[in-house]
């Protein structure tokens, strides 16, 4: 199990201190005893701006994993690349480099990678892309593929993918996570929860083995969702007793304030520059 486990984030919404930038996006950074993995790439320069203001090495990253291919989570992909200088791989689904759209004033908004795969590559990108779980060290792995299993979650409806000449409805089957293990439980760091921060957490225990869940870090994406499936899904994260439950950027301010309800000290907002060490509390 990991000994030492420090979340650091990069890029957010909002921010926790005077100094550092926001932007709508997320970028969290995993530094442990096994190495330190970044979990995506914010939506513009956000992460590397607040990488130099903590004294964090880019360089010293070890793996890059991307949650889904969205540019609010992959749009500084390419600036990273640039200013780490050096062979990376990185970690995702086998629809990360898909058409990918969001609907918006009656338009479908292109809202994938805004690269070309081809460019990354000769920046130093060494994709592994792959539908299931990915070990990227003895005790951290990503989910792959989150199955759909509760009854309340579902993919919002204003998503599509574009398949051949066709739009059709986008189930966002590259949604993943970081799972670590620790000795207090598995710690999981979302990037959108697209499929459902349930249906994460469940998969996370069922490819882990371990029903014990210290801490959920990052997006719960409930900013639009109806109140009964956020009553719904907070009430299940209180049955799951996590421990820790640090909210970011596509959660939304009802859904968190019904978390913080439930969770009382435990619950706490994950900004821009928010330290989570396990298992001390966060922000520390």
């Amino acid at each position: 199990m990991l000994e030492k486990l420090r979340i650091v984030t990069l890029s957010e919404n909002t921010v926790s201190a005077t100094g550092f930038h926001a932007e709508w996006g997320l970028s969290m950074l995993a530094e442990t005893d096994e190495g330190n993995f970044l979990l995506d790439t914010g939506n513009g320069t956000s992460a590397i701006q607040n990488a130099e203001l903590l004294g964090i090495d880019l360089g010293k990253i070890d793996k890059l994993v991307l949650s889904h291919s969205h540019a609010d989570h992959t749009g500084g992909l390419r600036d990273f690349l640039r200013r780490r200088n050096r062979e990376i791989e990185i970690i995702a689904h086998p629809d990360v480099f898909g058409l990918t759209y969001v609907a918006k004033n009656g338009a479908n908004i292109f809202r994938g990678i805004p690269f070309r795969r081809e460019e990354l590559e000769s920046l130093g990108a060494k994709f592994t892309l792959t539908a299931g779980p990915m070990r990227l060290s003895e005790n951290i792995l990503t989910t792959g593929e989150v199955p759909m299993v509760t009854d309340f979650e579902q993919v919002v409806d204003n998503v599509s993918r574009k398949e051949g000449t066709e739009m059709v409805p986008d189930e966002v089957k590259d949604d993943l996570s970081i799972v670590l293990k620790t000795n207090y439980g598995i710690v999981v760091m979302l990037g959108c929860s697209h499929r459902g921060v349930v249906n994460h957490l469940l998969h996370a225990q069922k490819i882990t083995g371990v029903k014990e869940i210290h801490t959920v870090i990052g997006g719960c994406h409930l900013f639009n969702a109806k109140a009964e499936q956020v009553g719904k899904t907070v009430d299940a994260l209180r049955e799951l007793n996590i421990q820790q439950l640090g909210v970011s950027h596509c959660t939304g301010m009802k859904a968190s304030h019904a978390m913080m309800e439930k969770f009382g000290d435990r619950f706490y907002f994950n900004n821009a520059g928010t330290v989570t060490t396990i298992p001390t509390e966060a922000g520390q």
